[in-house]
């Protein structure tokens, strides 16, 4: 893949250092801030969001309207860009991010954009209020923006499918893949779900001190054990069927799930005391234990569900080792036992992600192969951004005082927008109407699938049925 012209409002923002392989002094933090900075630079030269004409947010057009990204990746590349802007301090594509952000938030401000029902999932949803949420905790500047409601308005939405799921005994509760039954995948139940309906209830309940997020996610938590989905030796498998009781279940694991559920048990062990954070600290260790030895056996990242076969790894799988390297630095933030076991392995995983910059038109854009430690003639976007995340986590030091907020210690440029879809439920009952958080609740909304099973999705839905459901 060529590379695209950069638009002019992310042309504007930002100053390339001259082309050539990326080379980077790993003992210097300038030196790897010019070197993330060129390859957020590469990155963006991707994105035609903000050109005119285009659609904010996306990666182009999803592969049903014959392009390669669905829509759950954009918010992989805001989420790294916002982690690029939170360690570097480089706010070059702020304005772009929160452009990509807000134009996908959808009517009732819960990600729920009428413009992705055809590819829209719990999984889906899930990552882009995770983003929202990163925004909050990381105090991104935008003004008049609430990012923590709008994953409030997330969370809402699916604890009430989680509460039906409950109540009609399908496989004794959980998530579904999907959630319109237009949509393949619909008879599917799967871990990333469930670990992004986990990790924004950890988060928010981190955020706002409320008990009620924290209870849920350890609800999910215990689904995902009992119906055999992540195991006791921490495997995370895929999942499973509704029509075999979910019995019938796939055990290829992908490095994302397992991540994200990493990062949701350093979330619950930072917000609890006693028993509670032993037993969560003992899942932090189990969890980062298999991530290391299944994933990173040779100290970087290898996904071993699909790389090193011809075309195995879909353009989903290609965003992963990004997603799952900030994980785990994040996991050291909250909880610093877990540093060097990590740090060490997030450095030798910087350093093969570097070894294969040296292609595309400028010389110096990276590969998504890293255990090749060299180019392989392909780049694309997730690849940039993988690198993007392998590097700036190296400055995590530089960044350790900073912390990573609660509502109580936020300071963000900015008020309120960006709520009016429904709040946390103080009392419990999930269904948007309760006395917590800034709650109006009319919690919106049903979607999609993102997910690492089969990909099938509907090009066209019925609109009644939709709103239906909303």
């Amino acid at each position: 893949m060529k590379q695209g012209a950069l638009s002019l409002a992310v042309l504007s923002g930002a100053v390339s250092t001259a082309w050539a392989a990326l080379n980077v002094d790993f003992g210097s933090t300038d030196s790897i801030k010019a070197a993330a900075k060129d390859v957020a630079f590469d990155a963006l030269s991707y994105y035609k969001g903000n050109e005119s004409g285009e659609i904010p947010g996306l990666l182009g057009d999803e592969p049903f309207l014959g392009g390669k990204y669905y829509w759950w990746s954009g918010s992989v590349q805001w989420s790294t860009l916002i982690d690029y802007w939170y360690y570097t301090g480089d706010d070059s594509y702020n304005s772009v991010v929160s452009q990509g952000l807000l134009h996908q938030r959808g009517p009732n401000n819960d990600f729920m954009p009428p413009n992705a029902t055809a590819s829209l999932s719990n999984d889906d949803q899930g990552f882009w209020g995770i983003a929202a949420m990163q925004a909050a905790e990381l105090d991104f500047p935008a003004s008049s923006i609430d990012w923590a409601n709008l994953s409030r308005n997330v969370w809402t939405t699916q604890v009430r499918r989680f509460q039906q799921e409950e109540k009609d005994e399908t496989c004794d509760g959980g998530l579904r893949w999907q959630i319109l039954p237009t949509n393949v995948g619909f008879d599917y139940k799967n871990t990333i779900s469930n670990a992004a309906f986990i990790n924004l209830g950890a988060r928010l309940g981190r955020w706002t001190g409320n008990a009620t997020y924290v209870e849920w996610a350890d609800r999910a938590w215990t689904w995902l054990t009992d119906i055999g989905f992540l195991t006791e030796d921490f495997s995370a498998y895929d999942g499973a069927h509704v029509g075999a009781n979910c019995t019938d279940i796939n055990k290829a694991e992908f490095s994302y799930s397992a991540g994200l559920l990493l990062q949701s048990a350093a979330f619950l062990y930072n917000q609890t005391t006693g028993d509670d954070q032993k037993r969560w600290r003992d899942r932090v260790t189990g969890l980062t234990k298999t991530i290391l030895d299944k994933f990173f056996e040779e100290g970087y990242h290898y996904e071993i569900a699909c790389e090193g076969r011809d075309d195995a790894c879909t353009p989903d799988m290609l965003f992963f080792k990004g997603m799952v390297t900030r994980n785990l630095a994040s996991t050291v933030q909250l909880a610093p036992f877990t540093k060097d076991a990590i740090s060490k392995v997030l450095k030798t995983n910087a350093e093969a992600a570097v070894k294969t910059c040296t292609g595309g038109d400028n010389n110096r854009q990276c590969s998504f192969s890293w255990a090749k430690g060299k180019f392989d003639n392909e780049t694309d976007i997730p690849s940039q951004l993988n690198t993007l995340s392998a590097l700036t986590v190296l400055l995590q030091d530089e960044v350790s005082q900073k912390g990573i907020a609660t509502n109580a210690t936020s300071n963000p440029d900015g008020g309120s927008d960006g709520g009016n879809g429904s709040g946390s439920n103080g009392n419990g009952n999930g269904n948007g109407n309760g006395q917590g958080q800034n709650g109006n609740g009319n919690g919106n909304g049903d979607g999609g699938s993102a997910g690492t099973t089969t990909r099938v999705t509907v090009g066209v839905l019925v609109a009644g049925l939709f709103a239906a459901l909303l």
